[in-house]
């Protein structure tokens, strides 16, 4: 039987339903909280979300809207395509798991073994000071299959983290999106790199020659991380999984931080 995610609206047909498209006739919402945009909407909203993020790069609503509304046409039906062509992608597409703190247990997660995927997962959030509830809602994106592409891509985020141990601070995101666009090719996680130029000196060196060459020799070498399974892994060894996708887990970025404080403090009491 034909999968159902392979009915899947192609670029041209959308457009040839929203050829009639205006700021006055605009077509009925494909799933909940979608909101339909006109070409030129999409590119000023996006365009605006884009300098607004620049300038405040926390406001992750900003960060996520830059991401839907430079998506389309082309860049999410190719992550799309890569998951149709994977069974393991085929599955999520007809699943369509999501990642939240209901369907997925942090007490149970914080039960298993130090080593495991989903103790790990666990640990980088507690860590972190974050939840599975923080991921917005996708909005933009007209086809309501790709819509759910981009929304697992979006909670299966704080994965990504956990499996390189890449903090949230803003060196730990630029690394983890030079990753992520090296593996995914969404505009947004290419676009994010701008932030490079608001980071320090020494952090713009070390992004530079450690953390970006890591990035995308191990973003375009590994397997394509949408197609992950995550709840089904989280009693596998982190360290195998990271071998059978293809990563390396790059330098602590906070031990290299707190290292270079402590060198810095040894040298000013020397000094005094």
């Amino acid at each position: 039987m034909l999968n159902q995610a392979v009915l899947c609206r192609s670029p041209s047909q959308l457009s040839r339903k929203l050829r009639s498209f205006s700021v006055l006739n605009r077509p009925t919402p494909n799933y909940d909280g979608h909101v339909p945009l006109t070409t030129i909407e999409r590119t000023v909203l996006g365009a605006g979300a884009g300098i607004a993020a620049l300038l405040n790069i926390r406001r992750h609503d900003l960060v996520a809207t830059v991401g839907e509304t430079t998506a389309t046409p082309y860049f999410i039906y190719r992550l799309r395509d890569a998951m149709l062509s994977n069974p393991m992608g085929r599955r999520i597409l007809r699943n369509r798991p999501r990642i939240t703190s209901k369907t997925m247990s942090l007490e149970h997660l914080r039960s298993l073994p130090p080593e495991s995927v989903g103790r790990t997962y666990a640990t980088w959030l507690d860590r972190e000071g974050v939840t599975p509830d923080t991921r917005s809602q996708v909005r933009y994106i007209d086809d309501e299959e790709c819509a759910y592409v981009m929304q697992r891509y979006r909670e299966c985020h704080d994965f990504y983290h956990a499996l390189t141990g890449l903090p949230v601070f803003a060196e730990g995101e630029v690394a983890l999106k030079a990753f992520e666009f090296a593996n995914t090719l969404l505009p947004m996680t290419g676009l994010s790199l701008a932030a490079i130029a608001k980071l320090k000196p020494a952090e713009r060196e070390r992004i530079w020659s450690v953390y970006l060459p890591w990035a995308f020799r191990n973003g375009m070498n590994a397997k394509e991380i949408i197609n992950v399974y995550w709840e089904e892994e989280l009693e596998k060894s982190v360290d195998v999984l990271r071998t059978e996708l293809g990563i390396e887990k790059p330098p602590d970025l906070r031990d290299t931080r707190r290292a270079l404080r402590q060198q810095e403090k040894g040298v000013t009491k020397n000094a005094t």
